[in-house]
């Protein structure tokens, strides 16, 4: 994801990354909703199990009203990384239209780094709301609520529990999805270059391609630690304290291999259309404010 230096700054950055994660958080929820009854549940879920189509949004107010923050943040943090690294490491070359691959992979890994201490917070309240039954009465009312509850009887720390296994999941998740961002859409633009149908719609088709093959094959990678940081975040905190390796034995132990993978076909349903929806909105916004520079 090429940036120009000149034109882009940090407040760019942080406008078109804020409104791209508006945009994708509507449309992934309700995957995400379901993906995490998967992760919790002992038993297959049925559909008269997952609720009623409202209930799919249950939990949509805490990562709706910081996905502005932390797409603002991811995008504002590898911006300015880029930035640091033509400045210091490498200027960018004229011939590539695109960031190298080994400053796409180092960039995206600072940006992982910066947002998993506003997503983890964000995560231990979006999946403790997400598993509670409609059926029985709710331990939460909502995000507030939550966040009150477990302050107050854990303080601050209990909003951090799974932070080591986010940081295990964020840091390489994404260094990759820059990467491959860059790479599929690189080689996407060049197949409607070779054909002779070159155009600016086909530049946003490019755009939203790579964002889902991206991210989709960035869950692949890191499916594991999801699964193991939300069985983590959604124990009982009167629980015995457990780490990443301890956790992740615990469930192959009960359950064999593939449960570390449970819900991963709903997870690369929502990835690409959220994913595909992120890039293009960031570089349309991104794109606009700069020429209105």
């Amino acid at each position: 994801m090429s940036t120009d230096t000149k034109e882009v700054s940090v407040l760019h950055d942080l406008i078109a990354g804020g409104v791209a994660g508006s945009a994708s958080v509507i449309v992934g929820h309700p995957f995400d909703t379901i993906k995490v009854r998967l992760q919790t549940s002992s038993t297959a879920l049925s559909l008269s199990s997952v609720g009623s189509f409202f209930s799919l949004f249950r939990g949509l107010t805490a990562p709706l009203s910081i996905a502005a923050v932390i797409n603002a943040l991811v995008f504002a943090a590898y911006g300015a990384s880029s930035r640091w690294w033509d400045q210091n490491v490498s200027p960018p070359s004229d011939d590539l239209q695109h960031d190298t691959w080994e400053k796409a992979f180092i960039c995206g890994t600072y940006a992982g780094f910066c947002q998993s201490f506003v997503i983890c917070p964000m995560e231990v309240l979006k999946c403790r709301l997400q598993v509670q039954s409609s059926s029985e009465v709710a331990a939460y009312r909502g995000p507030t609520d939550a966040a009150r509850a477990i302050i107050r009887s854990q303080g601050f720390e209990g909003l951090y529990r799974g932070f080591g296994c986010t940081l295990m999941r964020e840091l390489p998740a994404y260094g990759a999805y820059f990467a491959m961002y860059d790479a599929v859409k690189d080689r996407a633009n060049t197949y409607f270059d070779s054909h002779g149908s070159s155009s600016e719609q086909h530049r946003w088709v490019c755009s939203a391609f790579a964002g889902g093959v991206s991210g989709s094959f960035t869950w692949i990678i890191i499916y594991p630690f999801d699964v193991i940081k939300t069985r983590i975040q959604t124990a009982p905190f009167d629980a015995p304290r457990t780490t990443t390796l301890s956790v992740g034995r615990s469930i192959v132990a009960e359950h064999g291999w593939r449960y570390m993978f449970r819900g991963l076909g709903i997870t690369l349903v929502r990835a690409f259309p959220v994913n595909g929806i992120i890039f293009p909105v960031y570089e349309f916004i991104l794109t606009h404010l700069t020429n209105l520079d």
